[in-house]
């Protein structure tokens, strides 16, 4: 369980840090693809910004609520993604349903080793 814990959070920060730093350093791009979803382009830094805050709640050992608020950013942000990719069908759909199934494979699997445990 440790293992599948790791490895699904170690593939989440990954891709939370692709993210994030498409966000930052490829931002034309980025617009382009949120006004294409229907998003409004204002969000693009403060949402980067906090996947990046939401990779260091989950790897810091305390407070355990903060790592729960975080799983549960993670989780709404890739869910609303998918979904969002899936109305305009551009083809997108199976990046976040990715990123949603690592959220939930990491955090299960770290419900189920207990965190305490592997901190």
């Amino acid at each position: 369980m440790k293992i599948l814990y790791y490895v699904s959070t170690g593939l989440l920060t990954l891709l939370m840090l692709f993210s994030a730093g498409m966000y930052f350093f490829n931002n034309p791009s980025v617009v382009q693809a949120f006004t294409a979803l229907g998003y409004p382009t204002y969000l693009i830094y403060p949402l980067a910004t906090a996947k990046l805050l939401g990779l260091i709640a989950i790897w810091v050992k305390q407070p355990a609520t903060l790592r729960e608020w975080a799983y549960a950013g993670f989780f709404f942000n890739t869910s609303l993604a998918a979904t969002a990719h899936l109305m305009v069908n551009d083809g997108s759909a199976p990046g976040a349903f990715i990123g949603l199934v690592l959220v939930i494979l990491s955090y299960f699997s770290g419900q189920k080793v207990a965190w305490r445990s592997i901190n």
